[in-house]
């Protein structure tokens, strides 16, 4: 787990710029946005004039615990006073289409709007979601393209989107949390089979690790060489 000055300077590199870093982390209250947003404290504590910091958090309302998610996100960035935006669209699910892709191209397109110029969003992406992305593209039979799973760095509205936690496996994140005894939210959705990302990780992924311990580092080399 990279930290504070590591990551810093993986900001610096993906962001390519020298100066004060705009920053807005995508906040949504879970393990690992949180962590990212604490992390990002601790830069802005360490380097207070390298790093203008600022979170967004996206309510779609699609559940009732939506409400419990934004008022989790106010009161901790009250607490660690950064300065936070809830952003709310509208879902539009098209006929036969997923909620789940709905939802994410919402909040995608949110999140862009929301970005100043030259601004640097940061989303909590990790090794295990790229393992994730990368199977499930396999599975939809995608071509290199999509085998290339998310990129660390990609144009987004007038800014930037900026991974910079995509080589860090889960397990890290929320030992990390435990460290610095962190609270969170956990998304109940997150435990309901329906959709496939949450199949593969509660009934896959965790027999193929049984196997292939490194299975994240190894998927995530893959990713590199089909980018």
């Amino acid at each position: 787990m990279p930290g504070a000055a590591a990551l810093l300077q993986r900001l610096r590199g993906l962001s390519g710029l020298g100066g004060p870093l705009p920053c807005a982390v995508a906040f949504s209250g879970g393990l690992d946005s949180t962590v990212l947003l604490h992390l990002m404290c601790r830069i802005r504590a360490a380097h207070p004039r390298q790093l203008q910091l600022r979170a967004l958090h996206v309510d779609h309302g699609l559940q009732p615990a939506a409400a419990n998610f934004r008022r989790f996100c106010q009161r901790t960035a009250r607490q660690w006073r950064v300065p936070l935006t809830v952003l709310r669209p509208r879902v539009q699910v098209p006929r036969g289409g997923s909620v789940e892709e709905a939802a994410r191209r919402a909040r995608r397109n949110a999140l862009a709007a929301a970005l100043c110029p030259g601004e640097l969003l940061l989303t909590a992406q990790h090794a295990d979601d790229q393992l994730e992305t990368v199977l499930l593209a396999l599975l939809r039979g995608a071509g290199p393209r999509g085998l290339a799973g998310m990129p660390a760095r990609m144009a987004l509205g007038e800014g930037w989107l900026l991974r910079p936690l995509l080589d860090v496996e889960r397990s890290s994140i929320a030992a990390l949390a435990r460290e610095e005894g962190l609270d969170w939210v956990e998304d109940p959705s997150n435990a309901d089979p329906r959709f496939d990302r949450n199949y593969l990780r509660a009934s896959v992924l965790p027999a193929l690790r049984a196997r292939w311990p490194s299975l994240a580092t190894t998927v995530a080399r893959s990713a590199r060489h089909c980018a």
